[in-house]
């Protein structure tokens, strides 16, 4: 749906480490850019709804990082999770889930999302505004492939996983790296 697309530009308000900082809470602001993270990288990016959620913290993200190895042999520099959450919750979600390979994306305000189109409202869930579940392959900044979850919409009665996964996502670059192959 998405191949060919550019991704939007958008500047993101990060808190990283800074160990010069000292105390309790030794991180500071630091804003990044679309570029920064896509620029010059073949790298996977998925989004869910929600950061400390049931899917997202027992199958995606643990799916992600667990297989980071195979991704890197398929190609990929770098995996991206994003969500609309602010960078506090990201960051205390990274630690609680003790990444060391996937980096968390937070689009607190949801703009990233909402440029692709992917922003929708979990009210009946008390979540507000959100993004739908997905995974792309991004080509330096660049969508080379796209994984959507089905039933796209407002309110949506369920939360649709499967298509976003990362076996889904290995496969596709699987068969796309043997295709180039041949």
């Amino acid at each position: 749906m998405k191949a060919g697309y550019k991704l939007p530009e958008v500047t993101f308000h990060t808190r990283v480490r800074d160990d010069s900082i000292g105390g309790d809470n030794p991180f500071k602001w630091e804003d990044k850019t679309t570029a920064d993270y896509f620029a010059g990288k073949r790298v996977v990016l998925f989004s869910l709804p929600g950061a400390f959620t049931p899917t997202c913290s027992t199958y995606q993200l643990p799916g992600f990082e667990n297989g980071f190895a195979d991704f890197q042999a398929e190609g990929i520099d770098a995996i991206y999770c994003m969500s609309v959450n602010d960078s506090f919750v990201m960051n205390k979600w990274a630690q609680s889930q003790e990444l060391k390979n996937v980096k968390v994306i937070p689009d607190g305000s949801g703009e990233f999302t909402r440029r692709m189109g992917m922003l929708v409202r979990k009210d009946n869930l008390g979540f507000g505004l959100r993004s739908w579940r997905y995974a792309a392959v991004v080509n330096d900044g660049v969508i080379e492939a796209w994984f959507e979850e089905p039933g796209l919409c407002d309110n949506h009665g369920e939360d649709p996983y499967g298509v976003s996964s990362p076996e889904t996502v290995l496969s596709y670059l699987k068969e796309a790296k043997a295709e180039a192959v041949a």
